[in-house]
Parts: C-alpha cells; structure tokens; sequence
C-alpha cells in the first residue's frame, strides 16, 4: 500500500487488543514512521508493538494509567523524546460501567458514582489531559498534526444500562470540535463505531445464555446484518489521520453499519 502516512509518529492509547491494536498496526501499514503503543496491559501492549514492527514501523511499549495525569504527561513526553516529536495523536481508550461493577442494573438512578467517576475519567477527562499534554509537541510539527478520537454511536443516541458511558463518549464528540478550534490549524476528529468484533464483544457474547441470539440482537438495528470488524474502523482512523483528510476537522463520522441511518429492526 502506498501510504498515506507517510513519516509520521504517531501515539494511540488503548492500543493492546480490539480497535486500538488495529489502528496502531494499520497506522503502520499506511506509512507511519513510528507508533508509540500505549495500554494499562504490558504484556498486550508488547503484543500490539511486535506487529507494528512486523508492519514496517517503529514501535514502543507504553504502560499508561489514564486515571492518573502523571502517567498521562510521562507518556507523551517519552513518545515524543524516543522518536523527536509527535505528528499524530489517536485517543482510542475507552470503558464501559461493566469494567468496574457487575451489578445488572446500571442505570442512570442506580448506578454508582464510584463507577461514574472511573468510566468519566478514562473516557472524557484523559481524553482532555492527553490531547493538552500533546498539544505543543502537535504544534510543533511539520508533517500535518492531527488527533483522532474514538467517540460512539452511543454519544449520539441513548442506550439502556450504560448512562456514563453514553455521556462520556457525547463529550468526546464535543471536545472534538473545540478541540479543532482551539488547537487550529492541528487538526481533530472522532470516529462513532456501532457494534464492533472486538475481544470485549466476544466475551460479552460467550457470556450469554443464547450467544447466536445476543448477538442477531445487537446487529438486528444495523443495515449491514454482521458485526463491524476492528479493521474497518482502523480504516476510518488513519484516513481522518492522514494528509487525506487535510481539510476535514471537528467532524464526527459514524461507523454502525448503518445502524443510526432509521429506525427500524430487520427480521
């Protein structure tokens, strides 16, 4: 493939299994000079970083807590340090209420302020500390800077049992656009995926009583009748990264499979 990110260093958070791990190996795959693998989980991050350099790229293993702003500033300061700046920002870490509880009612008069916190921190707050921290380290570059946020469908509408995660990833949309126009001409944008086959919907899914059931469930709304695959997002990711997309900043693209497009149920 030709690259369309061609020399550019890149940080994805979030980058040890699911999406993050196919943006970062994709980001790789188009061009990118060196990826910066970032993850609370060593030992997947390693794995993540292991086929980045098998994908032609540089890579470093970064073990980050994003509920800690220390953590936050040290990794983009050693991603910027180990390959001299910083060209592309992909904030792609994200949780759901069930990664801290599992109480079976979560919902918005239910759920606890502890897990609150926690899914706001991760999903919103560090989203916020990470884009501030790589922002002069944005500024600074030459080869077209950019942020990509992972947002969600469920920023855009509501779903049942997950109040803190709906309302964090509506904030990612939104610290989207402010973030393009207070960071200008650095650009930013975030991606809204559906139902996507990550490691997280497969346990989800092998949970259930009726997986085969669970899961029509969760493509039945979609015109696409399968689940997303993580590489089909990655996609979207390095295109709004790339110089591609030079003149698109502070948009939201949905990936759903269609999904939000009406509002209908297949058979």
């Amino acid at each position: 493939m030709v690259g369309s990110l061609d020399g550019k260093t890149v940080l994805v958070t979030g980058a040890g299994q699911g999406i993050g791990q196919a943006i970062a190996v994709e980001m790789a795959r188009q061009g990118a000079s060196a990826v910066a693998v970032a993850d609370l989980n060593e030992k997947t991050a390693h794995e993540t970083a292991e086929l980045v350099r098998a994908a032609g790229a540089k890579a470093e293993t970064i073990v980050c807590d994003l509920r800690d702003g220390h953590s936050i500033d040290e990794m983009v300061t050693r991603t910027a340090r180990r390959f001299d700046g910083l060209d592309v920002l992909v904030n792609n870490a994200g949780v759901i209420e069930t990664a801290f509880t599992t109480e079976p009612d979560r919902r918005v008069d239910s759920l606890s302020e502890e897990v609150w916190d926690a899914v706001y921190q991760i999903n919103l707050k560090a989203v916020w500390l990470t884009t501030k921290a790589a922002a002069p380290h944005l500024r600074r570059s030459t080869r077209g800077p950019a942020i990509v946020n992972a947002a969600s469908v469920s920023g855009l509408t509501g779903f049942p049992d997950a109040p803190a995660y709906g309302v964090t990833k509506a904030g990612v949309i939104h610290l989207t656009k402010v973030t393009a126009v207070d960071l200008a001409p650095v650009r930013c944008n975030c991606f809204c995926p559906g139902v996507i086959e990550t490691p997280l919907t497969r346990d989800h899914l092998a949970a259930a009583e009726d997986p085969a059931a669970l899961e029509h469930e969760l493509t039945a709304p979609q015109l696409v009748p399968r689940l997303g695959r993580p590489d089909e997002v990655a996609r979207l990711a390095c295109f709004l990264a790339s110089d591609d997309a030079a003149f698109i900043t502070g948009a939201s693209y949905v990936i759903d499979g269609g999904a939000l497009a009406w509002l209908g149920v297949r058979d």
